[in-house]
């Protein structure tokens, strides 16, 4: 018996989508480092991938996040 092995009960309600196996899951399956979530409904699980990927562009796009260029001068 491993010590301090924590198992991971799913709660009714919450969603997650598992990027190992690829699937929306009720309730934590699968370990938080191989998940996202969680989700208020299996609709919003199922489309975590294309959330993520249009937050994602948004942070890519916003000035605010982009460091200064090599050489750590602002070149205008």
């Amino acid at each position: 018996m491993a010590l301090f092995k924590k198992r991971t009960v799913g709660k009714p309600g919450e969603w997650y989508y598992c990027l190992e196996h690829k699937k929306v899951e009720e309730g934590p399956e699968c370990p938080n480092k191989d998940r996202f979530g969680p989700y208020t409904s299996r609709t919003e699980a199922e489309r975590a991938m294309e959330t993520a990927r249009a937050r994602n562009l948004q942070w890519e796009n916003d000035p605010k996040w982009h460091d200064a260029p090599a050489g750590g001068r602002n070149e205008e």
